[in-house]
């Protein structure tokens, strides 16, 4: 099975329904389907799930929040790379459930530690707020939380980041990512949305138009992760090269 933070996963039926936030009958439904592989046989048959079944569940779900069909999801699942880790999966979650700010959830302290599968200290509570993984209530014992996200947060607890860094890193993306939706909404209403209202579209050409623009916020998202993902590994790459240690100088009659 999949490892996390080095830990191997193995999880019954309800251990993981409890860590989705969804009923074992959910679990069992969609393994029925087919959205969920068959989990590993462990001691006296009894079915143990890994990290790769706890991430595919929570994109299945994130999907259906967006009001995929069951065969919709099929679909979707389908087309990953059959080679799609735990990561990559739960990055897709993170992806769908930015344009679902409305499924956000409220946990009491427990719900969250269960959900995220440990126990959270104060600095941990930080951190996954400092990521945007959750923001506190009123009430200090309950938080809201961004369940596409949450997974994500919890996976990189243990990397020695400062919380500063966190907090600093957060607001850059949130400051540049503001800017990027600014321009795209101007971009989309002076070039593409003035120009369709002002050609006086039948009623029913305004409402299927008000529908495609709502279809055309995931591939947007998508391509700005691709543009990111693109523009770091550029970057990593110049850091790389300009702290390699240059050559030697060549010394009389050696040959190099």
């Amino acid at each position: 099975m999949a490892a996390r933070e080095g830990v191997e996963i193995r999880l019954t039926v309800d251990e993981l329904a409890a860590r989705a936030g969804v009923t074992v009958r959910t679990v069992r439904f969609y393994g029925t389907k087919g959205l969920l592989p068959p989990p590993e046989l462990g001691p006296r048959r009894v079915g143990l799930y890994g990290a790769d079944h706890l991430d595919r569940l929570g994109l299945i779900e994130e999907l259906q929040r967006q009001g995929l069909t069951l065969a919709a999801i099929e679909r979707y699942l389908a087309s990953l790379p059959q080679d799609s880790t735990p990561l990559d999966l739960a990055i897709h979650r993170a992806l769908v459930a930015s344009w679902t700010p409305e499924a956000a959830e409220e946990l009491s302290r427990g719900q969250l530690e269960r959900r995220a599968g440990r126990g959270l200290s104060p600095e941990q509570l930080a951190r996954l707020a400092a990521m945007g993984a959750l923001e506190r209530t009123a009430d200090p014992e309950v938080f809201r939380v961004d369940p596409g996200l949450l997974p994500l947060g919890v996976r990189i607890l243990n990397v020695p980041i400062p919380l500063e860094t966190l907090r600093a890193a957060r607001a850059v993306v949130l400051e540049h990512s503001r800017a990027t939706a600014h321009e795209l909404q101007r971009l989309f209403r002076e070039t593409v949305w003035k120009p369709y209202r002002e050609s006086e579209p039948a009623p029913a050409e305004l409402e299927r138009m008000k529908e495609l623009t709502d279809h055309i916020q995931p591939m947007v998202a998508q391509a700005l992760v691709t543009a990111f993902q693109r523009s770091l590994r550029e970057e990593l790459g110049e850091a790389a090269r300009s702290e390699e240690p240059a050559d030697p100088p060549s010394r009389p009659g050696v040959s190099r």
